[in-house]
């Protein structure tokens, strides 16, 4: 059963054609017949709306966190958002910290903007591919003394990389728990129930480069 943040997110997602169907050349060149950009949510409404998606997924894992951390770029107005409707929804009044791809040479100086980083730390995506922002974002997270503990995105493709494993499974291998808004399975489920004409394709593409389900999700 689809949980309600992630009918909804699909849902916002496919208005805000963030999520589209058809033929996609990926990085990998692989053709997908699906494709999505959390960047199109780009006004006052869509980050509202995806935020809170972020913010019930999050809280429903309980994963414990102190603060967020958004890697540049799209990881900073996300981080933002979701530290809105994190107080706003539920009460929780919780830092978020970005960094800079280059560092500031005037002012306060450095690379990371917010208060400094402590405590268990989520790190805020919109997906993961290669999971090098992870990477990077888990350096600056340990260098200053705080432990990253997990990672909030938006989807999880559950799709093999080249060790056969996905960018999410590569990030579970090194003890960080990830919490999707959704997976690929429940894309697969929810166009079970409003199929556009892109099921029987997505399914062929999942049978062909997806993963099992990991249960990332902390239940």
């Amino acid at each position: 059963m689809l949980q309600p943040w992630t009918r909804q997110f699909l849902e916002l997602s496919l208005s805000y054609r963030a999520l589209r169907f058809g033929e996609f050349t990926l990085k990998s060149g692989r053709i997908s017949p699906y494709f999505f950009n959390a960047g199109l949510f780009a006004d006052g409404q869509g980050i509202d709306g995806l935020a809170r998606c972020y913010a019930q997924a999050l809280v429903a894992s309980g994963l414990a966190f102190d603060q967020l951390f958004g890697p540049a770029y799209k990881g900073i107005p996300l981080s933002a958002a979701v530290a809105m409707a994190l107080y706003q929804d539920f009460g929780i009044n919780v830092p978020f910290i970005y960094n800079r791809k280059e560092a500031k040479d005037h002012g306060e100086g450095g690379q990371l903007v917010g208060p400094p980083l402590t405590g268990r730390v989520v790190i805020i995506d919109d997906v993961v591919s290669a999971g090098t922002s992870v990477a990077e974002s888990c350096q600056w997270i340990r260098e200053a003394g705080a432990t990253p503990t997990g990672v909030l995105i938006a989807l999880d493709r559950q799709e093999r990389g080249q060790d056969q494993r996905s960018a999410v499974q590569s990030i579970t291998d090194q003890g960080l728990t990830v919490v999707s808004v959704a997976k690929l399975a429940d894309l697969v489920a929810w166009l079970g129930e409003n199929d556009n004409g892109a099921l029987a394709a997505v399914e062929a593409y999942r049978r062909a480069y997806g993963v099992g389900d990991t249960d990332t999700n902390p239940k």
